[in-house]
């Protein structure tokens, strides 16, 4: 998800009717009594951001918020939920953890179909490729973004969740074997869809079922955090951490385990045509991160092969599913590399295999 950044695609800049999800003249009215803007405005769709309809709007005086609200047509129940993802950053937003700067969330089906929310820019690139990184960040920079990286990560696990009005976010007991289940489950249901099944899945879900750790405490994880949703300025300081949609309370070991693997290093295989951007001179080592995380937190990282098992794992039920609704035409296949998905499913079951060797 791109939603606070500008700079990484094409930005179709939208005035009047053209601004799909929202009554602009309604907006317009209303967004002065919650902030400290001056109209005329100027809409500017953003990239990315998983479907939702998410614009940049800049004030007379040149302020820039962001505006994000649900796809327009029918939802699944709790897909898109606005309010989650605002209350989250709401609540990190005076922590250590960087994120935009919570400006207002609104319900009131008289200014906009659906809820919405309102926060600040931030400035900053994601790290999606090694092309773009390299042009962005110096060598030393490299290194304060890896390092800042797995700081952040480790900030966000040692707040306690009622501190900051989320306690309520989820369950956090349990999380390993609830993904399991939710996972294996997605796997099985796909196989026919993707006419694609592989022992090895059903032989790792046996053994991670079986060795599922004992879960510590209960933190904020992110689900998804990796280099691909953290803005960093040319410095190499990290200015927002992105996309909370899928945040939950759970085991914190397992959303670091997420992260070290999405953190490619030099001689991992990779498939074909990926530019990841962490193979670069100067950004730290996967075994640096953990070790820097382990002095940080205090927490025991001697688990990590089941954990990074178990995500790899999840990574190829996830990416099988998605593959399984393009080869039943449930989802456009335009501009899609089937080929490459099938690949990457191979590459993440041989990764929780090599993971599970070292399982004790």
């Amino acid at each position: 998800m791109l939603f606070a950044a500008t700079w990484h695609a094409d930005i179709v800049e939208a005035q009047g009717n053209e601004v799909a999800g929202f009554d602009t003249d309604v907006i317009d009215a209303w967004l002065p009594s919650v902030t400290d803007v001056t109209p005329p405005f100027r809409w500017t769709r953003l990239p990315g951001g998983h479907s939702n309809l998410t614009y940049l709007i800049e004030d007379a005086n040149g302020r820039e918020l962001v505006i994000r609200r649900p796809p327009q047509g029918e939802l699944l129940p709790k897909a898109h939920d606005m309010w989650r993802e605002y209350r989250i950053i709401d609540g990190l937003w005076p922590t250590p953890v960087p994120v935009a700067e919570p400006i207002a969330y609104n319900d009131d089906r008289a200014l906009c179909t659906t809820h919405f929310y309102v926060m600040g820019k931030v400035e900053g690139r994601a790290l999606y490729t090694g092309e773009e990184v390299a042009a962005w960040l110096d060598v030393n920079a490299r290194r304060r973004a890896g390092e800042a990286f797995i700081d952040t990560l480790a900030a966000l696990h040692s707040i306690e969740p009622g501190d900051v009005g989320l306690g309520d976010l989820g369950r956090p007991d349990g999380y390993v074997s609830r993904q399991l289940k939710t996972w294996y489950g997605s796997w099985t249901a796909s196989v026919a869809d993707a006419d694609l099944d592989d022992d090895r899945t059903h032989q790792l879900h046996g053994l991670l079922e079986s060795k599922i750790p004992q879960q510590g405490v209960g933190r904020v994880v992110h689900g998804d955090f990796g280099p691909h949703n953290c803005l960093f300025n040319e410095q190499g300081s990290l200015t927002a951490v992105l996309d909370w949609e899928i945040a939950t309370l759970g085991d914190p070991l397992a959303d670091l385990a997420y992260s070290i693997n999405a953190w490619t290093e030099p001689g991992d295989r990779i498939a074909d045509g990926v530019d990841a951007p962490t193979v670069l001179d100067g950004f730290p080592s996967r075994a640096s991160l953990i070790e820097r995380y382990a002095k940080s937190t205090g927490a025991d990282v001697s688990l990590m092969p089941y954990y990074r098992a178990f995500n790899w794992f999840k990574t190829a039920c996830i990416i099988h599913g998605v593959y399984a609704r393009y080869c039943a035409g449930k989802k456009s296949t335009e501009g899609v590399d089937l080929d490459l998905l099938r690949t990457r499913i191979g590459l993440a079951l041989d990764n929780a295999a090599t993971m599970a060797a070292d399982i004790s």
